[in-house]
């Protein structure tokens, strides 16, 4: 019982900042959880030396767009279908898939490419060569997730619990990200 006091604590000065400071505290978190799963991966992936820089890049996107985005487009989705309409949910999943999950899927990987100091030419080729491929798995691999995240989860709590889900989506993006990249570095010690 000790222990669950400063947590219980801790946990209701996070959701106290979440009410008064919902896009601050929601970027805050998604930089962390990003860095986080950056880290994860290069740890999972056996590299003895951390990239700092692409560690650096995933806090940076998550505290620039990562609660910024999905806030704002989570509060939209939720005033466009707020009657009490039969599938009310089933079009905001809709609209999560369609509509959010390509825009955001395109700009993470593009200014994630960015921000680890590679040119414009470099962060579009990456992106040609990873959207479609990591679009699909997304649509595979967090359909249920983001349907359960539109059906059970309070729209306050919404990008939170994606921010937790998105922890293992990053450790995967970034995995395959580093591939490409160790393809890339391959094919040029070639020529």
């Amino acid at each position: 019982m000790s222990l669950s006091k400063p947590i219980y604590s801790l946990l209701g000065v996070y959701l106290e900042q979440l009410f008064n400071h919902p896009v601050r505290t929601k970027s805050i978190t998604s930089s962390i959880l990003a860095a986080s799963a950056n880290y994860t991966s290069q740890r999972i992936a056996g590299q003895k030396k951390v990239n700092q820089e692409s560690v650096i890049a995933y806090g940076l996107f998550g505290l620039i767009f990562g609660g910024t985005v999905p806030h704002y487009f989570y509060q939209t989705i939720e005033r466009l279908f707020k009657h009490d309409m039969k599938f009310r949910r089933f079009f905001q999943f809709l609209s999560e898939r369609l509509i959010f999950a390509p825009f955001y899927q395109l700009i993470s990987l593009y200014f994630l490419s960015i921000f680890e100091m590679n040119t414009h030419e470099v962060a579009v080729a990456n992106l040609k060569k990873l959207y479609w491929p990591l679009l699909r798995a997304n649509w595979q691999y967090l359909s249920i997730p983001v349907f359960l995240n539109m059906a059970f989860v309070p729209p306050m709590l919404r990008t939170i619990a994606m921010s937790i889900v998105s922890f293992l989506w990053v450790v995967y993006i970034a995995r395959r990200r580093r591939r490409l990249q160790d393809k890339q570095v391959g094919g040029n010690k070639d020529k």
